[in-house]
């Protein structure tokens, strides 16, 4: 399976557990704000990924793309704040942002072959 169709499933799981994570941390620790952007963001990966493969160009495609793998830098930006401040525990942030540093280096890769040309978009 090409690191493209593996990409949609890994960041639906990953918003499902972005979104458990910040139902947790409203209702548990009554941490509303910096949750919620980390929400956003974390949900916003998947999106953009399902946008691109419905690009209308290469160029559409690419853009999206690119959108989903600043969103994932975002993200990890918020889950590290989140460990900082003790909203959550060592074992949860290395779960998180093992999964979005995978997601991350994904995007990254077919960006650059997308860019460099040596893979088509789909």
């Amino acid at each position: 399976m090409s690191s493209e169709r593996i990409l949609m499933p890994k960041s639906l799981a990953f918003a499902k557990r972005i979104v458990f994570a910040y139902r947790y941390l409203s209702e548990e620790k009554k941490e509303y704000v910096l949750s919620k952007q980390m929400l956003r963001s974390g949900t916003s990966i998947g999106a953009n990924i399902a946008e691109a493969q419905y690009g209308s160009s290469r160029k559409d495609f690419l853009n999206k793309l690119y959108i989903a793998l600043k969103e994932c830098a975002e993200t990890l930006y918020w889950l590290e704040l989140l460990y900082s401040c003790d909203y959550i525990s060592r074992t949860e942030y290395d779960s998180l942002h093992s999964d979005c540093e995978e997601l991350r280096k994904l995007l990254s890769s077919i960006t650059k072959s997308v860019r460099d040309g040596t893979i088509p978009n789909s």
